[in-house]
Formats: structure tokens, C-alpha cells, sequence
């Protein structure tokens, strides 16, 4: 139940040993004529123990969201400060690889799913919902976005930032097809709502609710330039 353990251990293991791997290690393979990167070398050789490691348990979490979505959370973040930070090279072995493995990938779709539609129930059953965050700022708001519009859109982006990384196109494909059923259940949300306010069609809420509509298809059309 603590993944960061070992993961933040691997970390500090490819930290403190950078600078001697770099002025001990390298000037003698470069002298033998070697292409080796030690540094990169010693990284690799950690990860595949951390994809072991992941192996053995992943079985063991598939059916506890919480400690699931915990070691899925941990991992991602564990990969962004490896590539970041320490210069790991995207055709080496990665967690992403132990991710897209069917059993485990199908899982963390299901949840991702299942944690996005509370984060939808909640967005929109909260009292400043139809409010625009910036509603003061007349130069800031001039799309008088509501909240749950602007909440919405960041969950996509989440949801977007922890599978772009993923080594296939199809698995990244898979996670469009969840986003793209998200979208479609939040304009069924919005429909819903809408049909209560039809009475009042200059009210507030019906207002906010063509305001949300407006928002989102702006960004989208925004975002269809990202491959």
C-alpha cells in the first residue's frame, strides 16, 4: 500500500549516484571506446527491478480502487520526475509498458471512469455549479464560464496528462474513447438541467448552461491540433 517507497528509494539511488557514475564510471568506458551511458545504464538496470517489483504487485490491487488508483497516481508521477529530472529515454523499459498490459490497463480505465463520473456528480451538484469563478473580472470572464464547465474541462486535461505517455497509440485511443463518452454524458447533464429551466430561458442557470455549451466547444475545437 506504499509504492512511493520504492519508487522514491529508485529516485534517490539514480540521484546520489549520478555525479559518480558521471566523473568515475564514464571517463573509463569512453576511454575503451564504449557508446554506454553509465548513468542511463544504472537507471535502466533499476527500473527493470521496479517493473518486477510492479509485476508481482499488481495482481494483488486490481480489485481495491483505492490502493489501485494510488499506485497508478504514484507511478505516474515516479515516471515524470524520471524523464524530467534524470534524462530516461523513452525507448527504454518503462512502468507505461507494465500499465498497458490488458488485465491491468482495462482496471485503470474502469476507475478512471468511475472516479471521473463522482468528480461530474459532485462538480455539478455543488452550490457555485452555474457561478463563473472570475464573475468580478470583467476582462478575465468575458465568456462568463460557469464552474462546472471550467472543472469539467480540467478533469479532461488531467485525464489527458496521465495517459500521454502511454507507448501505443491504440491504448491512447482507448482513453479518447473514455473522454469522448465523459463529453457525452456531460451534455446529457447539461440537457437534463436545461429542460428544467426552459421556463425561465433568460434565467440565470439557462443562461450558464448556454454559456458552459459555448465554452466547452471552444476549447475543444481549441484542443483538435493536439495530435
Amino acid at each position: 500500500n506504499k509504492p512511493e517507497w520504492y519508487l522514491t528509494q529508485v529516485l534517490m539511488w539514480i540521484g546520489n549516484h549520478s555525479k559518480f557514475l558521471d566523473d568515475k564510471i564514464q571517463p573509463i568506458l569512453d576511454k575503451a571506446g564504449s557508446s554506454v551511458n553509465a548513468g542511463l545504464e544504472f537507471s535502466r538496470a533499476l527500473v527493470m527491478l521496479i517493473l518486477e517489483k510492479l509485476a508481482a504487485d499488481i495482481p494483488c490491487l486490481l480489485y481495491d480502487d483505492t490502493l489501485f488508483c494510488h499506485l497508478v497516481d504514484e507511478v505516474l508521477l515516479f515516471e515524470r520526475e524520471l524523464y524530467s529530472i534524470h534524462g530516461y529515454l523513452s525507448s527504454f523499459p518503462s512502468c507505461m509498458h507494465i500499465l498497458s498490459e490488458e488485465s491491468c490497463f482495462q482496471r485503470w480505465l474502469t476507475v478512471e471512469k468511475k472516479f471521473a463520473l463522482q468528480k461530474m456528480d459532485s462538480m455539478l451538484s455543488s452550490e457555485a455549479a452555474w457561478i463563473s469563478q472570475y464573475k468580478d473580472i470583467t476582462d478575465v470572464d468575458e465568456m462568463k464560464v460557469p464552474d462546472c464547465a471550467e472543472t469539467f474541462m480540467t478533469l479532461l486535461l488531467v485525464i489527458t496528462d496521465r495517459y500521454k505517455n502511454l507507448p501505443t497509440a491504440s491504448r491512447k485511443l482507448q482513453f479518447l474513447g473514455l473522454q469522448k463518452e465523459l463529453v457525452d454524458d456531460f451534455r446529457i447533464r447539461l440537457t437534463q438541467v436545461m429542460k428544467e429551466e426552459t421556463r425561465a430561458s433568460l434565467g440565470f442557470r439557462y443562461c450558464a448552461i448556454l454559456n458552459a455549451v459555448n465554452y466547452i466547444a471552444t476549447v475543444l475545437a481549441d484542443w483538435a491540433d493536439n495530435v
